[in-house]
């Protein structure tokens, strides 16, 4: 009956269990430690070996595609006015002059210029390594030449000068000059270009049209009109913005030199505003009404009906005769002081001029002249 009840619980009728029992039950107990272990290591040595082939996969997909290499051919790219550098990789892209846009983002972020990008024309290749495209977005390689425009040309001579500087024919500069309206002159200016494309140094780009060039020529004057408040200052001198340009004008084509401009000025003031009335009587205003070039005009010159001969028409001439510079619209309205009324430009050669506040003396001046013009 001991079956029934269990005998085994008690322990003095246990089997006696001997050594060798208790080292298969060791052993059983290091097989079912190790057991787990080994799973253990080949679970983490399997998530070890999926883990680097994860990484080498991400680091795959995360490097970005870029060629390799300068390129080759040649591709003209421009970069427009506020493009941010993410806009310019998409066009660098779309021309397939880098691989891709990320490359180019990096290529620059590495750089370091990402806020030197400037706007212009940039002669690139295909195909080039990111970092090879943003050596060639040098400011200092956009494509440009330089056309400089000296003071006082007419605006005939402007127009030939431009195309001789550009290669783009005459009459395409001639044609644009007549589409004032495109040109956006100043509303004083009366439709009328002459004095008003300023003289200074531009950068021409191969893109722009004739009217582009003259165009960036009138802003260029307006810009020193706003800082010379030329409207303001025309106004206390009791003026339009207009006759002071043909003031200006006038001065630049009289003029030897910057010294004499402010005297000048004056001098053409002094005869408008004098008592009993004088006319101008410049040389330079009938020069330009018979279109030649001189500087002391003829008798039968200064008979020419011309309302630009201001030896027979009172007061100013209808408008500029030449495109002036800084300076002389500086002079303009900023006239020296002084009682002058004549001016003689005694010694060409040197560019020597002097005044007078009196007939008398612009006699003695004016055979002062006659003399060096017959020494030759």
């Amino acid at each position: 009956m001991d079956f029934l009840v269990g005998a085994d619980d008690d322990p003095s009728r246990r089997p006696r269990r001997t050594g060798r029992g208790r080292r298969r039950r060791r052993r059983r107990n290091r097989g079912g430690f190790l057991a787990p272990m080994l799973a253990v290591i080949i679970l983490v040595g399997g998530l070890g070996a999926g883990g680097y082939y994860g990484y080498l996969w991400v680091r795959d997909a995360m490097t970005v595609e870029d060629y390799k290499g300068p390129g080759s051919g040649e591709v003209v790219v421009e970069i427009k006015e506020g493009e941010s550098a993410s806009q310019i990789a998409q066009t660098l892209q779309e021309k397939d002059v880098v691989k891709s846009s990320e490359a180019f983002t990096d290529a620059i972020t590495d750089a370091g210029k990402s806020s030197s990008l400037q706007p212009g024309e940039y002669r690139m290749r295909k195909q080039m390594a990111a970092a090879e495209a943003v050596k060639l977005l040098d400011p200092d390689k956009r494509l440009h030449e330089r056309v400089t425009i000296k003071e006082g040309l007419r605006l005939t001579a402007v127009l030939e000068e431009l195309a001789k500087q550009t290669g783009k024919p005459l009459k395409e500069f001639q044609r644009a000059a007549k589409n004032v309206k495109a040109l956006d002159l100043p509303s004083y200016a009366k439709g009328n270009p002459e004095g008003y494309v300023f003289p200074a140094t531009y950068e021409i780009t191969p893109k722009m049209t004739a009217s582009d060039i003259l165009t960036a020529m009138v802003d260029r004057f307006k810009e020193t009109a706003e800082k010379e408040s030329l409207a303001r200052e025309a106004k206390a001198l009791g003026y339009t913005p207009h006759q002071i340009v043909t003031i200006a004008s006038i001065v630049q084509a009289e003029a030897g030199s910057l010294d004499d401009m402010a005297k000048m000025s004056r001098v053409i003031y002094n005869r408008l505003h004098s008592s009993p009335p004088m006319n101008l009587g410049m040389d330079s205003t009938v020069m330009y009404a018979l279109n030649k070039y001189g500087i002391e005009a003829s008798h039968a010159e200064t008979e020419t009906a011309s309302p630009y001969n201001t030896y027979k028409h009172p007061g100013l001439p209808p408008g500029p005769i030449s495109n002036p510079g800084d300076d002389a619209i500086q002079a303009a309205l900023n006239p020296a002081k002084g009682d002058w009324k004549f001016f003689v430009t005694v010694d060409p050669k040197r560019r020597i001029t002097k005044f007078a506040t009196n007939e008398a003396d612009f006699f003695k001046i004016k055979a002062e002249y006659e003399r060096n013009k017959a020494g030759g």
